[in-house]
């Protein structure tokens, strides 16, 4: 849950595997419909694994992005460091293995919350699919601004 306090910059984590598909998705669409509502934030992606450290969004998600209305190509890939509890206000995993990671990492006495990104949306499912193996980069895409969409209106407090 959200503090909602006027004029506050909102500092957002979306985390994944690799930070190529589903946390810069994320990223990319939260930054946009919040930045569309009018909401101060900074929003940023990491993996919990650093194989694609340096890359951009893979270039099949970013494409179902691009086809949703969603810019995805100035977004690089970054990896999950502990340091990240003390630099957001929320942290956001894609799945359960995600967020297992991300609490293994987590410095004594931090309280940041980190939940499952898809328990903020009215989905009813709690781990979005990774559409790296499994495919299915429009539905995640939808998944995500669905969400997206929830947490915003959390934000300004419905």
């Amino acid at each position: 849950m959200w503090f909602t306090v006027p004029n506050m910059t909102h500092r957002v984590l979306f985390v994944c595997l690799g930070n190529i598909c589903r946390s810069p998705t994320a990223h990319g669409i939260f930054e946009a419909k919040a930045r569309a509502a009018g909401l101060e934030v900074e929003v940023e992606g990491a993996g919990t694994g650093a194989w694609h450290v340096g890359e951009p969004p893979d270039r099949r998600m970013q494409a179902a992005a691009k086809a949703a209305g969603y810019d995805l190509s100035g977004l690089r890939a970054q990896k999950f460091v502990p340091a990240d509890f003390d630099r957001f206000d929320a942290i956001y995993a894609m799945d359960r293995q995600n967020l297992a990671d991300i609490e293994a990492q987590r410095p004594e006495g931090n309280t940041t919350p980190v939940t499952l990104f898809l328990s903020h949306g009215p989905s009813g499912r709690d781990q979005v699919p990774d559409p790296y193996y499994e495919g299915g980069f429009d539905k995640v895409v939808a998944m995500v601004a669905e969400t997206c969409d929830a947490l915003v209106a959390d934000l300004r407090g419905r």
